[in-house]
């Protein structure tokens, strides 16, 4: 691990060590030392450049929920110590809404959610980041539709004129992480099975998916077999079957006492034009960012983790909707 902290024994153990120094041993202040100043975090909600903005946001959310835990299931990486690595880290947080904050008044509610993050390092820094927390499962743990509470947080924010803006291309920011993942097999194979699944080809899932798949779906949704597939895929595309589908990086992993997975993080480009998860058709323009954990066993795709921000979605379609 040429120039980073010889602590750490190995890039997941990097990436898993440096968030719980950072979040549940309140290192926040350590941020400065593991973010580089000028790094780009993306998130469905928001683009945040600087590592000072991060370290606010970080403590404010720390305020609303400070016995938050994140616990690393996973990091699905690619690169050299040398030239900058890509960790895709899924984690299971837990949490209480203990305070107010941007989840509005405290519930008392005890939650537990997924978040996918893509981070980019190297000499023992973070300086590009992709950041979806589930917050479908935050906001209906908490009593909330995800479409009502995005318009009560566009009020909260002060107005359509006023808000947050959530992430588009249109207000992206360019950072230095430049590459698109690595050429391993299973990446690529997870790869045409969404390209397939994006093109309308839905007999892609009875063909590659085991029987006995567990998927982890937005909302905290957990399903079983064929029909999970095919009914969360089918309701997202139904909602934006004119949207451009592009897969943005790729990895594929075989691992000592892991089984072979991939991540890939992916977008929808287009209107709100279809019947499905997002009702009504609106003609609305919308911009869906997704990132998906697969592993793959003998009798095909046996995991399937996927997050994209409804909320968020229904910001933007709230936002040009009134």
């Amino acid at each position: 691990m040429k120039g980073f902290d010889p602590k750490f024994a190995d890039f997941p153990d990097y990436i898993i060590g440096i968030t719980k120094e950072i979040w549940e041993d309140r290192g926040i202040a350590t941020l400065h030392q593991y973010y580089s100043d000028d790094i780009v975090v993306r998130s469905p909600g928001s683009v945040v450049i600087g590592n000072q903005n991060v370290i606010g946001a970080t403590m404010a959310t720390l305020a609303e929920f400070p016995d938050r835990t994140l616990l690393g299931e996973d990091v699905i990486w690619s690169g050299t110590p040398e030239d900058g690595m890509l960790s895709s880290h899924r984690l299971l947080s837990t949490a209480t809404h203990l305070n107010d904050g941007m989840y509005g008044a405290a519930t008392g509610k005890k939650l537990v959610y997924r978040i996918l993050a893509d981070c980019h390092a190297i000499n023992n820094q973070i300086n590009d980041e992709w950041l979806i927390r589930d917050q479908g499962a935050i906001v209906r743990q908490m009593g909330w539709e995800p479409k009502q509470y995005a318009a009560d947080l566009i009020a909260r924010e002060g107005g359509p004129a006023h808000c947050v803006q959530p992430m588009t291309p249109a207000i992206d920011q360019p950072g230095p992480y430049k590459g698109r993942g690595n050429d391993n097999e299973w990446g690529a194979r997870y790869s045409d099975i969404l390209t397939r699944i994006m093109g309308a080809d839905m007999a892609v899932i009875p063909a590659e998916y085991d029987r006995a798949v567990v998927t982890e779906y937005p909302g905290g949704v957990t399903g079983h077999s064929h029909g999970s597939a095919d009914a969360f895929w089918m309701g997202l595309r139904a909602s934006f079957p004119s949207a451009k589908f592009q897969i943005d990086h790729v990895i594929g992993r075989d691992d000592p006492m892991m089984p072979p997975r991939a991540a890939i993080r992916w977008s929808l480009t287009g209107k709100h034009d279809g019947w499905g998860s997002f009702g009504t058709p609106t003609g609305k323009d919308v911009y869906v960012l997704g990132i998906c954990h697969a592993e793959f066993g003998p009798w095909g795709l046996r995991r399937e983790y996927v997050i994209y921000d409804e909320a968020m979605v229904w910001k933007q379609i709230l936002l040009q909707t009134g």
